[in-house]
């Protein structure tokens, strides 16, 4: 599966991100019931859309709070693969804080962007020089009226394939 013309596909025709959005709920099946969708996908953009709806809801009848943490590392996650790849580096949610500023009654979008002078600074010359980083990534989810639900901080560990170690048991 090549992972880049699919990113490419969703971001030039309505039918790519439909595909990419059909693959994602099977590679991804956590999400899946949240029928959480990927609305947008630019080089610099993901929106995920966070619909109204029985299985995101909480007792009093908003979008609950860990389906918006949930849309949030989901639009960060795939920015940062689909720019980074998944051959050269390992990343991995190593911790995340959220303010909840509003209650959710109707769906919402959660919102990344990160601009290219970032991405080549903070990100890919010190994984090019080896390093192990992190890279706190701030998310805005806001709901279809423009309301701010709540911003998300999600910090990511990016490392080289060859610095990871796992324990063996």
């Amino acid at each position: 599966m090549n992972f880049n013309r699919i990113i490419n596909d969703a971001q030039n025709s309505s039918f790519g991100l439909w595909k990419f959005n059909f693959l994602l709920h099977r590679m991804i099946p956590f999400n899946k019931p949240h029928n959480l969708k990927v609305k947008e996908i630019t080089a610099n953009k993901v929106v995920v859309g966070i619909p109204y709806q029985k299985s995101n809801l909480n007792h009093i009848k908003g979008l609950h709070a860990c389906v918006q943490a949930t849309a949030a590392e989901y639009a960060s996650g795939l920015l940062l693969l689909s720019r980074l790849g998944f051959k050269d580096y390992r990343i991995i949610m190593e911790s995340m804080e959220l303010k909840y500023l509003y209650q959710g009654k109707v769906s919402a979008n959660a919102i990344f962007e990160l601009n290219e002078e970032t991405l080549e600074n903070e990100i890919k010359l010190p994984l090019k020089r080896g390093e192990v980083i992190y890279y706190k990534a701030q998310i805005s989810v806001k709901d279809e009226k423009g309301n701010e639900l709540c911003i998300a901080n999600t910090n990511w560990q990016l490392k080289p394939w060859n610095k990871v170690k796992t324990k063996t048991v």
